[in-house]
């Protein structure tokens, strides 16, 4: 029987026999989104040959998804670049000239609300009546100066108490009703609509932040999360664009689709485990039997590598860390996993014959009057469609016809998933009819939806910082694997990327394209003199 064992030439040396015979180090990366991509560009671009992607799905991108219907393209995943100075997604876009038909309406300097900026949100009721401007104006100024507060907490030092419970959705919610019931100036009736708009505000927030709550977002990290400067920006085109541009420079022989991977073998010291899966290879060759890593994918092959880069989702890493990774990971980093947040933000796009809404109406925000005392943002299973905050228009309708994006995020959106799309539709229409008023509204044309939370190669849509967590806990999920710094342990078999690894920019596609980049960089050092 063959032994996987590491070889006597080779246990003084962090680097294989081969590897000191100037053999190019294998290197795996799990996953063809944004992450995934810019380390494999990266790695080939410094000199790297040895470079192999897995993707478990049938396309490329990963949460980027754009989709093609008549003329117009649609983003089930990442829609935003987030700000322009620096941002490396904003670059690419700028110099391939994929901004060049971006409209205003689709250019936002400052804070966005998800999508629409072109005229004016309407703010409607459960009971079919327009909330009047100037309120919703006065209330937005009191919300926006409350979460201006949430940021001092970490960007400032600020301590939070007790009565906050380390929430940024109690913490809001408090400060904002307290402000709200304590205002001479309002009528009773005022307040009230106030008091109930605070909820659809955190359903947003909620949304923009993918968690199922507010509440779940810890008050002391959030001020972390930073903002690049300069405006946001929507890409015409679609997004996958960008996804096509990273991927232009890598040789199509790299990436494997359909090649979802079953675990991953680290660690060589594991000699009975590397001795089975070189069994398993009857046929593989001997310096590959000294891998430090061996990728064993579902088709049963198993594929050997210097190092693997894991761009999964900090979704897939809460399901599958337990399975995913032969010995079992440090618990330092599987606290970290569970620790930090992701949940589902979804999108419901509704296509229309003719527009129902004015000119002016840029969105329709839903505000349930009953919710003005609510605590909680968790509804019974049949009430799901209580979570959905709000329709945007989508600009300019030239482009995209008559179509309204709606929103809706957390365990909601995991059952509007289940849902089929006829029932989706016609719960969207009804509640439509019922906010405007107008009880002739016609079901949509056409409906798409995205499936971020159901979908097994993903689980949810971006990550957060939950209570309890911080930033480091980033940094050690970021943190390549083994640890221990030895002579005799070949360094950085496992690597870990995508947007929940980057401590400031997590949630975006540029933390996303910054991480694989980071990863890249380490091994690009550590062969520096290989590759001259």
């Amino acid at each position: 029987m063959q032994s996987c064992e590491i070889s006597a030439d080779s246990t003084d040396d962090p680097l294989s026999s081969g590897l000191r015979r100037k053999r190019q180090p294998r290197i795996v990366v799990i996953g063809a989104g944004l992450a995934g991509l810019s380390a494999a560009k990266a790695l080939l671009a410094s000199g790297f040959t040895d470079v192999t992607v897995l993707e478990a799905t049938d396309r490329i991108g990963g949460r980027v998804q754009s989709v093609q219907l008549g003329h117009a393209t649609f983003e089930l995943g990442a829609t935003w670049i987030h700000g322009s100075h620096g941002n490396p997604v904003y670059h690419l876009a700028e110099d391939n000239g994929l901004l060049e038909e971006t409209t205003d309406s689709e250019r936002s300097v400052g804070r966005i609300s998800l999508y629409s900026k072109n005229g004016v949100a309407y703010h409607l009721t459960n009971n079919g009546q327009r909330i009047p401007k100037d309120v919703v104006e006065e209330f937005s100024d009191l919300y926006n100066e409350v979460y201006n507060l949430t940021q001092e907490f970490f960007q400032r030092g600020k301590p939070v108490n007790a009565e906050s419970q380390n929430s940024v959705g109690v913490f809001t919610r408090d400060v904002v009703r307290k402000r709200v019931k304590a205002d001479p100036d309002d009528t009773e009736a005022v307040k009230r609509l106030k008091l109930a708009m605070i909820q659809q505000y955190l359903k947003v927030e909620s949304c923009e932040s993918s968690s199922h709550s507010m509440d779940e977002v810890s008050l002391s990290e959030f001020g972390e999360w930073t903002e690049i400067p300069g405006a946001h920006h929507v890409i015409p085109c679609g997004f996958i664009k960008i996804v096509e541009i990273l991927a232009r420079s890598i040789p199509k022989s790299v990436i494997q689709l359909r090649k979802p991977v079953k675990c991953i073998h680290w660690n060589q010291s594991v000699s009975k485990e590397i001795e089975r899966v070189a069994d398993h290879n009857s046929d593989l060759p001997e310096e590959d039997k000294g891998s430090n890593v061996f990728v064993e994918c579902e088709d049963c092959e198993f594929i050997p590598a210097d190092h693997v880069i894991v761009t999964v989702s900090l979704g897939v890493l809460k399901k599958r860390h337990e399975s995913l990774f032969h010995p079992r990971l440090p618990e330092e980093k599987v606290m970290a996993i569970e620790k930090l947040g992701i949940n589902t933000t979804d999108k419901i796009f509704l296509e229309f014959e003719e527009p129902f809404w004015s000119s002016e109406c840029n969105s329709i925000q839903f505000v349930w009057e009953d919710e003005a005392e609510s605590e909680s943002l968790t509804y019974p299973e049949e009430l799901w469609y209580k979570k959905i905050c709000s329709f945007d228009v989508l600009y300019p309708p030239e482009r995209y016809g008559h179509v309204l994006s709606g929103w809706i995020c957390g365990e909601e959106a995991l059952i509007m998933e289940k849902c089929d799309d006829e029932t989706v539709a016609e719960t969207c229409t009804e509640m439509l009819r019922k906010f405007t008023g107008n009880p002739n509204i016609p079901k949509p044309r056409r409906i798409l939806r995205s499936s971020w939370g159901s979908n097994p190669h993903f689980r949810g849509s971006y990550s957060y910082t939950q209570v309890g967590s911080s930033g480091a806990d980033v940094e050690k999920l970021a943190k390549p694997l083994p640890y221990a710094e030895s002579s005799k342990t070949p360094p950085m078999q496992v690597m870990f990327s995508g947007e929940a690894t980057h401590r400031k920019y997590y949630s975006t596609t540029h933390g996303a394209v910054l991480s694989g980049q980071r990863e890249a960089a380490r091994l690009i050092e550590m062969y520096q003199d290989l590759l001259q």
